[in-house]
C-alpha cells in the first residue's frame, strides 16, 4: 500500500483529525467546485459511518455520523438523548439561545446583502447571488447583555460561564474577551429549516424578543416583527 494519500484521503483525514476545516482552505475550495473530489471525499468518509456537513452560510464545513453510525456507536437510548456531546440541559438551553440570536441575525443579513448585491449587478447576473461571509454577518453578542436577559433562566452566572466554556470547547462559539461570536460549527451542526420555525412561532420568541444586546437585539425584533406581520397578511386574506 502507497504511503502517500490522494486529494480525497488527504481532506477525509483532515476533517476526521480537527473536525472542521474552513472553506477558504486550498482543498476544500477544490472540493466544493470539483464533484469528483467531493463525490470521493465522501465515498471516503460514508467507509468509516462519516459524512461532510456544508452550508453555504457557514464559514467552515464539518463532519458528522451517517445515521447507521449513529444507532452502531450510541444506540437506540443515545439517540433518544437531547444530544450525544455530553452537554447538560441548561447547556443545550443556552445553545439554542445562542443559535438564535447570532444565527438568525446573520442569515437576514446574508440574504439581504446578497440580494442587494445581485440588484447592482444588473439582470443578467440576478440568479448569481454570492452570499456574503458568516464571520461579516453574524453579530456579536455581548456577555453582559446575555447574562442580564437569561442568566435566570440559564442557571445564573456560575452554569452559564461553564456551559459557555463547554460550547466554546465544542467548537459552538468563540470569545475575544467579554464578546461571543459564532464559532465554526454553530451553523452547521443545527438544522436551521428544522429549528428557525420552532423558534419564531414558539414560545421562546417572546422571550428572545426581550434581548437588550445591542447588536443581535434589533435584528432578532426586526425578523420578529416582520413574520408577525406576514402572519397578519396570511390571516387576513
Amino acid at each position: 500500500m502507497s504511503s502517500s494519500l490522494d486529494d480525497a484521503a488527504q481532506l477525509a483525514a483532515q476533517l476526521l483529525a480537527r473536525r472542521w476545516l474552513p472553506r477558504n482552505q486550498p482543498l476544500v475550495r477544490r472540493a466544493l467546485i470539483d464533484q469528483e473530489l467531493w463525490r470521493a471525499v465522501n465515498e471516503r468518509l460514508a467507509a468509516v459511518g462519516m459524512r461532510i456537513v456544508d452550508n453555504v452560510y457557514a464559514d467552515h464545513i464539518s463532519v458528522a455520523m451517517l445515521r447507521p453510525a449513529e444507532v452502531a456507536v450510541f444506540g437506540e437510548t443515545g439517540l433518544a438523548s437531547n444530544n450525544n456531546l455530553d452537554l447538560p440541559r441548561d447547556g443545550v438551553a443556552l445553545l439554542v439561545v445562542l443559535w438564535a440570536l447570532i444565527v438568525l441575525p446573520k442569515r437576514q443579513r446574508q440574504l439581504a446583502r446578497a440580494e442587494e448585491a445581485a440588484e447592482g449587478q444588473g439582470e443578467m447576473f440576478a440568479t448569481d447571488k454570492p452570499v456574503p461571509s458568516a464571520a461579516s454577518s453574524a453579530p456579536t453578542l455581548s456577555y453582559r447583555s446575555l447574562l442580564a436577559d437569561f442568566g435566570n433562566q440559564l442557571g445564573k452566572k456560575m452554569r452559564l460561564d461553564a456551559n459557555l466554556k463547554l460550547l466554546e470547547r465544542q467548537g459552538f462559539i468563540t470569545r475575544k474577551s467579554e464578546d461571543i461570536a459564532e464559532g465554526p460549527l454553530l451553523d452547521l451542526l443545527l438544522d436551521y429549516d428544522t429549528l428557525a420555525p420552532r423558534i419564531l412561532d414558539g414560545a421562546l420568541a417572546d422571550v428572545l424578543a426581550r434581548s437588550t444586546d445591542g447588536d443581535a437585539g434589533p435584528m432578532l425584533n426586526a425578523i420578529l416583527a416582520a413574520r408577525h406581520n406576514e402572519e397578519s397578511d396570511l390571516s387576513d386574506s
